[in-house]
């Protein structure tokens, strides 16, 4: 089975967030996927399937199980396809999921993807969460995830989560957010119930945080960084029910598993 490591969300090596690749011809049992997945350790395996030189099969597994959107790993999928098939001049690459077809078109050194926004639905803010977080948020909001906002940079990056407590929040993830000093919004993203911390640059985290940002600041497009210790940049844009995310990726490592299908 072939496999790359690619670091997405930057053009830096050991920055951004890694994800493994995993071509293979037909899916594997989902126990072997899921063991794959823990023994990599990364926040995301992806496993895809070719079915023609634009089109792809493709699902993700983090540490604690099978997920229904993630974009680093998407966005690592579709670098490696473009990297590699050199006689492929499409510049979209379009990936059926379980949360619908996704597309990844290449814009020059840029991967951007089109994504489904989450709607936000507003919870209030409560003590659990100011325990778990360390820090009271102002607003808080309920997607797939939590979204949590808070006033200032300095609270997102000084942020010590309890993650016992984490897991007794709502959402799949919990994400932090505040507006930013160099970008328009910094952001974290843990995961505790998905086995994983911290996701060090989350793209399914960013349906949540980009249409919260385009609305309160009144703009499409929206810069983002993830203030992990590993840090990312998202170029992002809000539209109608779609959030835009583009980053750069850099390959750490390529080679095989010695597994038998």
């Amino acid at each position: 089975m072939k496999m790359y490591v690619v670091d997405a969300f930057t053009d830096e090596l050991f920055k951004g967030n890694p994800a493994a690749v995993c071509f293979v011809s037909q899916w594997p049992e989902d126990e072997l996927m899921q063991n794959i997945a823990m023994e990599n350790k990364f926040s995301e395996t992806a496993f895809a399937i070719k079915k023609s030189d634009s089109n792809y099969d493709l699902r993700w597994f983090t540490p604690g199980g099978e997920i229904d959107l993630c974009g680093h790993a998407t966005l690592a999928t579709g670098y490696v396809i473009f990297k590699n098939d050199n006689e492929n001049q499409s510049k979209s690459i379009t990936f059926n999921t379980k949360s619908g077809p996704l597309a990844v078109t290449k814009k020059d050194d840029l991967y951007e993807m089109d994504f489904p926004s989450y709607d936000l639905k507003p919870v209030p803010v409560t003590e659990a969460m100011t325990a778990a977080f360390g820090v009271r948020p102002i607003e808080a909001y309920l997607g797939r995830d939590l979204l949590a906002i808070f006033e200032n940079e300095d609270q997102i990056t000084s942020m010590e989560p309890n993650q016992e407590q984490l897991k007794n929040l709502d959402g799949l993830l919990q994400n932090v957010t505040a507006p930013g000093k160099e970008f328009d919004c910094v952001s974290r993203s843990f995961a505790p119930k998905l086995n994983v911390a911290e996701d060090p640059v989350c793209g399914s985290g960013h349906c949540h945080i980009v249409p919260y940002w385009a609305q309160k600041l009144g703009k499409g497009k929206i810069t983002a960084f993830q203030a992990s210790d590993r840090s990312g940049i998202l170029y992002c844009e809000s539209q109608e029910g779609i959030v835009k995310l583009a980053g750069h990726a850099s390959l750490y490592s390529e080679g095989n598993l010695t597994i038998d299908l």
